[in-house]
């Protein structure tokens, strides 16, 4: 395209628009959240909704959560696992398993032989039973947690938990590389047959750590 046919373009564009009238600025008047916000009640509600988007959720202290994170990956028949470098060892310490840190960092092929990824979040939602992550120092960059079949998120609670998608906003950063998750990663065809895993994790495991907030 020419610089002429491009100014030409551009002179029609504004020409056109010119004549309209002002956007008026949006309403702000929704509601925030459709809940009181009660710990206890967003908790809850978080697990129930994990659970209806195929997640597998557990309740555990700091004290179980060793213990807890060993069985699962023996149940999940997992033999290897990356952890992004902020997880506190003391989380491993009753796993009798291969451990990788992303450190290099990890190629997609060497992630794809990695069986499962354990990590924090930055928060979790409520009323939509969605887990947001970062990119912090606990969950690590966004392929740790697309490429392996398993993810293990831990949430502490009640501390980050939030009850709706407006309350959460502004305590997420927007230059961040921010992941959201609702249940495992799935798709379906035009015949509505669910296929799990095609652009994520085929399995999400999620462990609500009690701990004071």
């Amino acid at each position: 395209m020419t610089q002429a046919a491009r100014e030409r373009i551009l002179a029609r564009i504004r020409s056109a628009v010119e004549q309209t009238p002002d956007v008026p600025p949006p309403t702000r008047d929704y509601l925030t959240a459709h809940t009181r916000d009660d710990p206890t009640q967003n908790t809850e509600r978080l697990h129930r909704n994990l659970t209806e988007y195929r997640a597998i959720v557990h309740r555990a202290t700091p004290t179980r959560l060793p213990t807890l994170l060993a069985e699962r990956l023996a149940a999940q028949g997992a033999q290897s696992i990356v952890v992004p470098d902020g997880v506190p060892d003391a989380w491993f310490s009753a796993c009798a398993i291969q451990r990788y840190g992303d450190r290099g960092p990890l190629t997609p092929a060497a992630l794809d032989a990695i069986d499962a990824v354990i990590t924090g979040c930055a928060l979790a939602i409520a009323e939509t039973g969605t887990i947001v992550l970062d990119g912090g120092p606990d969950q690590g960059r966004r392929a740790l947690t697309l490429v392996p079949d398993l993810h293990i998120c831990v949430v502490r609670t009640p501390a980050q938990i939030v009850p709706s998608v407006p309350l959460a906003l502004p305590l997420l950063a927007p230059d961040r590389p921010l992941t959201w998750i609702s249940g495992p990663s799935a798709t379906s065809d035009i015949e509505l047959d669910r296929v799990e895993g095609v652009h994520g994790p085929r399995r999400l495991e999620v462990v609500l750590l009690e701990t004071e907030g």
